[in-house]
């Protein structure tokens, strides 16, 4: 989002769950300024990742450095591309994590003169490249699946159950770290997404353990990886997608930008809409800014206050900015629609 040079003051609304501050200003009119100028902070209506999920990132990111190591060297001295297809898989949420971790801390940062919005957006980053890494360590477990199939090697099925039961016990601890933050942060959902899959992929793994053990179908250790390879490409797509869209600014997942238009058009004095952008800053922030014509003069400081409310409640749009004009003979450079 490119935000453009304006002369204007400055109004702030931040709202809170029990309590509103609410000022806006106008200033003189020229060609390239614009009359008034109302920004929603404060309340942002998600459930934001609580200081503990620092903790749970620590915890998870250690459970399944140890983990990962574990299953890789089981991984060669069994001769089970399963293992190591589960151990590139489990390298890549490790990871994921540790970037996760990374950018919930940045995340907290204050704003600064250089990052006025602060460092919200690393968590987007970190959602992007967690999908990018794990695609990448899976395409090539599958390419050494399908080696294996040409030519198999013996694979030991009792190893191979034994390392893959202590995965399920290791990620879906890990998982139940997450649960209760999944729903509103992209990063804790991804997290607890794919610790809950490496548990059940390790299951896999050892219903494949036992029916090697028992039947000596080496097969059945290349095909299960690629069956993992699978799972993961399926569970990582929806998030590449969405960190993706998020990284090129698109309007948020549940966001109508149809209803909110519909909704500043319909606020009292309003005439005309232009220049209207809706955005992520972080996996759990969104922003949006807009003109509105209203040529009835300066709103009054309650319209402006309470469309932020709303955008903030119904829409989740927790930091608004509403730019005001008075005068459409003056015109607008940002008005065309394919003015960015």
């Amino acid at each position: 989002m490119t935000m453009h040079d304006h002369s204007h003051d400055h109004a702030h609304d931040h709202t809170d769950d029990h309590e509103e501050h609410d000022h806006s200003g106008g200033s003189a009119h020229d060609h390239g300024s614009h009359h008034g100028h109302s920004h929603g902070g404060g309340h942002h209506h998600h459930s934001h990742a609580p200081a503990d999920f620092g903790t749970a990132f620590a915890i998870g990111a250690m459970l399944n450095i140890g983990f990962v190591g574990a299953e890789a060297v089981f991984g060669v001295l069994a001769h089970s591309m399963a293992l190591l297809a589960d151990a590139g898989h489990n390298l890549g949420d490790v990871m994921g994590l540790l970037a996760a971790w990374a950018a919930n801390r940045l995340a907290k940062r204050q704003p600064s003169e250089r990052f006025t919005y602060g460092l919200g957006s690393t968590s987007v980053l970190a959602a992007l490249s967690n999908a990018v890494v794990l695609l990448v360590v899976t395409g090539a477990v599958a390419w050494e699946a399908v080696r294996r199939l040409v030519s198999p090697e013996q694979v030991v099925g009792g190893t191979v159950m034994a390392v893959a039961a202590l995965g399920m016990l290791v990620n879906g601890a890990t998982a139940m770290l997450f649960a209760r933050g999944r729903k509103g942060d992209l990063n804790v959902r991804a997290a607890f997404m794919h610790q809950l899959s490496d548990a059940l992929v390790a299951a896999g793994v050892v219903v494949a353990g036992g029916v090697i053990l028992f039947t000596r179908w080496t097969w059945i250790d290349p095909v299960v990886s690629l069956v993992i390879s699978g799972v993961i490409v399926w569970g990582t797509w929806g998030l590449l997608k969405e960190s993706l869209n998020m990284a090129l600014d698109a309007v948020p997942p549940g966001i109508d930008p149809m209803q909110v238009r519909a909704y500043l058009l319909g606020l009292p004095g309003v005439e005309g809409l232009h220049d209207l952008h809706i955005w992520a800053m972080s996996t759990t922030e969104t922003a949006m800014t807009c003109h509105l014509l209203m040529p009835g003069g300066q709103p009054k400081d309650a319209v402006l206050a309470q469309a932020c409310d709303v955008l903030n409640h119904r829409f989740r749009i927790g930091h608004a900015t509403i730019q005001v004009e008075t005068d459409a003979a003056y015109g607008c450079r940002l008005e065309p629609e394919h003015v960015v």
